[in-house]
């Protein structure tokens, strides 16, 4: 082929593309595991050795393509390799073989990514999982695991999965994002921002709720921010998410059973064991199952300042959600003592949805203020009241306000010498200075 040809025609590009995959994996050497520059290196050198070889020279974008398409067939996700390269995509959703979504800006949309058969997603599937240690199988046709790049991968397949092998994989932005970030997608106010830095500051314990996708694990990265350098931070998750920026953090990670059925370690028997490592804070990525019992426990005994996040559609239905799972925890608890241990426990608890347009933000900001009878007594501070969708590419308008009730904790936020405005809370016109 010349260099200086503009195009190569597509019959000729794809049988050189199977001519090189085919070389690749009858090779000699072992195939490297796992997308990690160190395989892409290793597919660029044989690749060009093999044109070398044959004598097919070709121009610099269409080799940088063949080795990007080589590379995803022989070490890497196949046909979804682009997919995970884009940083426009922040989730990938492999139905089977013939059916691909994508999620872009908060929105799911189809795209034109095919799979020759289920065997071609197994083969994609058993790449990902043999270089994190893992595999399905009938005996266990799930995992839940995190590629190296941080993102989060679940894979399930036949029996269970009627469509074909599935994969989910929910990618992170390579920057984090900063609470000047959320602020600026209007995910919240700086009024928000200001009264919740307060919170973490003064070790207030706090619950993100939300459904999936939601933004719940971003906001929690947010806040956790603002705790203070001097502090030993453990968290403690499912598959590893939190991108913590202090320099002491402890990272807990749960394991999955052995084949054998033996090793498995719960995030519950995390939390316990955290107990005994001197944290200044606990971090839970999520509460899920009994641990959540273990989470108020430590809230309760001098942990104050923790975080977790939970699956819930409203600051109400998190409390509910926290019921069931203390009671999952095989204690005989009367629910009055469940809820006491809630309402002792948490202090704020901080609802953020994806809204129609795909956009988050958070739409309540509540305050638990203690028991009224039988009821944990709720209380919104900031709301986000919808207006209506606006023309402009059917986006939410709206706007977040305060409540105008300033909440029962601030003696807490002036004790650490925080002194927030009454306005932020939309209460008077006076403005009181901050404290450091």
């Amino acid at each position: 082929m010349n260099p200086q040809e503009p195009q190569i025609p597509p019959e000729h590009y794809a049988r050189l593309r199977a001519w090189l995959i085919q070389q690749l994996r009858k090779g000699s050497e072992p195939l490297p595991m796992g997308m990690t520059p160190e395989s892409w290196r290793w597919v660029r050198d044989r690749v060009s050795q093999l044109l070398a070889s044959a004598r097919i020279s070709l121009p610099p974008e269409a080799l940088e393509r063949l080795v990007d398409e080589v590379g995803d067939e022989v070490v890497g996700y196949g046909p979804i390799g682009p997919l995970v390269r884009d940083p426009s995509i922040t989730e990938i959703m492999v139905n089977g073989p013939h059916q691909v979504y994508v999620e872009r800006a908060g929105k799911i949309v189809e795209v034109d990514v095919r799979f020759r058969d289920e065997q071609h997603v197994m083969e994609v599937i058993e790449r990902i999982l043999r270089s994190l240690g893992r595999k399905v199988d009938r005996a266990w046709p799930m995992a839940d695991a995190r590629l190296p790049d941080g993102s989060r991968v679940n894979v399930i397949i036949p029996p269970c999965a009627l469509n074909g092998p599935t994969i989910t994989i929910r990618k992170f932005p390579a920057r984090r994002l900063t609470v000047e970030d959320l602020i600026r997608f209007g995910t919240m106010t700086p009024e928000m921002a200001e009264f919740l830095r307060a919170c973490v500051i003064a070790r207030l314990n706090i619950v993100v709720s939300g459904g999936t996708g939601s933004g719940k694990t971003t906001l929690l990265n947010v806040l956790s921010a603002f705790i203070p350098e001097d502090e030993r931070i453990i968290t403690i998750e499912d598959a590893a998410e939190l991108q913590l920026q202090q320099r002491h953090v402890v990272r807990l990670e749960a394991a999955p059973a052995l084949p054998d059925g033996t090793g498995r370690v719960t995030i519950r028997d995390l939390v316990i064991n955290a107990l005994r490592m001197r944290p200044d804070r606990i971090i839970v990525g999520e509460c899920r199952g009994p641990e959540a019992l273990d989470m108020l426990q430590a809230m309760n005994t001098g942990h104050e300042g923790s975080m977790t996040t939970i699956h819930a559609n409203s600051p109400r239905d998190a409390l509910s959600r926290l019921e069931t799972m203390v009671l999952m925890a095989g204690m005989d608890l009367p629910l009055r003592v469940v809820r006491t241990q809630i309402a002792s426990a948490i202090d704020l608890i901080v609802q953020q949805e994806r809204l129609r347009d795909g956009s988050r933000k958070i739409t309540r900001v509540t305050e638990i203020q203690g028991m009224e009878g039988d009821t944990v007594v709720l209380q919104d501070l900031f709301v986000f009241q919808a207006k209506a969708i606006g023309e402009e590419q059917g986006k939410v308008e709206g706007v977040h306000r305060p409540t105008g009730i300033r909440p029962h904790f601030m003696s807490r936020l002036e004790a650490v010498g925080i002194r927030l405005s009454p306005q932020i809370f939309g209460v008077g016109t006076i403005t009181v200075g901050r404290g450091r």
